[in-house]
């Protein structure tokens, strides 16, 4: 046990100490954060107003497209023909223009209502426009029968129209599935991008240190197996100690966004303001809808997540990297060899990727409850249920067992990668195959 403690505080100085870890685990997210800055940078300071003068022949407005104000697209009302705002159009008075002609008719449609700007318009700017208008020209249809917007509105279902209940009486409602939804994804994805990433570092290690006759010598000191363990273990602690390096810098630099950007807090905190008894409805949907976010939010066992996480990361990792190493063992100075012996490996993890896109939406259901409780697949399927909550998304059996079966499985991968570790790690000049490592493992004394 000594030995392999050597080896792995070995492997986690070695790599900690390089200047490539620091930069890797501090300027990594600083590099993300300055990108999302400056995205919010451009997104705020640099929107300009798109505007559109509107020539209502037909009196259709009266002067008033509708009572939001928005510092997108902006709609000013001016008398003119289609030849005077063609020419103002081209002096660049303004980016676009609505001509409504006379005698417009508003169930028919006819004549048609013309749209033309001096440019191309972007996707976003075109949906914006088209939905302003044609909600306008719904309320006037709307008020032409008698039937006021406010009177379709409360006639409209809403989304909680229908309580959803489990079987013990919870209430499930749509933004809490919606948030495990996206907890269970990211999780998930966080434990397939570490297996791959450290896996493949332990791999490398391997390789490195047989290509070099390093581990001629440090396996007359100490046994392969011990080595191995030793390698995976001190990756390991770096891998850690890099994840959590990353998630403290990632949610805590989020905080620095209203310092640096100091409108950006009052411009998200601003809400447009609108008249009469519509802006009191819309201020009441948004209250509703934020208190709906906070009450999914405390309904998600976030201890449980997390404690789900670091199990799954630690159990994953240790399974697939004494694969890794199995396959660094066995590979020589040829890289291309390592790409065809990886690939049996890689397809469980990528085979739990699709399990994963299945479990999020049905947890309950036999493929997702399968690749949670199969070792090779389970440290990224089970976080998709668990996000879910217990015993909706899983069961208290099926957890346990899912871990139980994890810590078997990693106990068994290593003792057959332990076998062919020490054969492959001495053995030079021959291209090894699949059939071969399978008989080191199991035909090998």
């Amino acid at each position: 046990m000594n030995k392999i403690f050597l080896v792995a505080s070995r492997e986690f100085k070695t790599r900690v100490q390089k200047k490539t870890f620091l930069l890797s685990t501090i300027g990594l997210p600083i590099l993300i954060f300055g990108f999302y800055a400056l995205m919010i940078y451009f997104q705020v300071k640099t929107t300009d107003n798109f505007k559109v003068a509107v020539s209502d022949q037909s009196k259709l407005f009266n002067g008033k497209i509708d009572d939001r104000k928005s510092t997108e697209v902006i709609f000013s009302f001016i008398d003119a023909d289609t030849a005077a705002l063609n020419k103002k159009l081209i002096d660049g008075a303004f980016d676009a223009y609505l001509f409504i002609p006379n005698g417009y008719n508003l169930q028919s449609g006819e004549p048609q209502i013309s749209f033309r700007s001096s440019k191309a318009l972007g996707l976003m700017t075109r949906e914006k426009i088209e939905n302003r208008i044609n909600n306008a020209l719904e309320e006037k249809k709307l008020l032409a029968l008698n039937i006021s917007k406010g009177q379709l509105d409360s006639a409209r279902l809403e989304n909680n129209a229908i309580a959803f209940t489990t079987n013990d009486g919870k209430k499930d409602n749509e933004t809490k599935v919606g948030i495990s939804y996206a907890v269970g994804m990211i999780a998930g994805f966080l434990i397939y991008i570490i297996l791959f990433v450290y896996g493949t570092m332990v791999m490398r290690g391997v390789m490195e240190e047989k290509v070099s006759r390093i581990a001629e010598v440090i396996v007359s000191s100490v046994k392969p197996f011990e080595l191995m363990l030793g390698k995976i273990f001190g990756i390991g602690a770096v891998g850690l100690i890099q994840f959590i390096i990353w998630m403290v810098l990632v949610f805590g630099l989020q905080f620095l966004i209203p310092v640096i950007f100091p409108d950006v807090a009052a411009q998200m905190q601003s809400a447009p303001i609108q008249p009469g008894a519509m802006g009191a409805v819309n201020a009441a949907k948004e209250s509703s809808a934020l208190q709906s976010i906070m009450a999914g939010l405390a309904e998600i066992n976030f201890t449980l997540i997390i404690g789900c996480f670091v199990f799954y990361f630690l159990g994953g990792y240790f399974m697939y990297a004494a694969l890794f190493a199995a396959v660094g063992s066995a590979v020589n100075e040829d890289p291309q060899d390592a790409q065809s012996l990886l690939l049996p490996i890689m397809m469980p993890i990528i085979f739990a990727m699709v399990i994963m896109t299945k479990a999020v939406n049905d947890p309950n259901s036999s493929l997702a409850i399968f690749g949670s409780l199969f070792p090779l697949t389970s440290p990224i399927v089970m976080m998709a249920r668990v996000a879910h909550g217990v015993p909706d998304g899983v069961t208290v059996v099926q957890l346990i067992a899912s871990m139980a079966l994890l810590v078997l499985g990693f106990l068994g991968t290593t003792w057959v990668a332990a076998k062919i570790y020490r054969t492959g790690i001495l053995m030079y000049g021959k291209k090894v195959t699949w059939k071969e490592m399978w008989k080191w493992a199991f035909k090998n004394n």
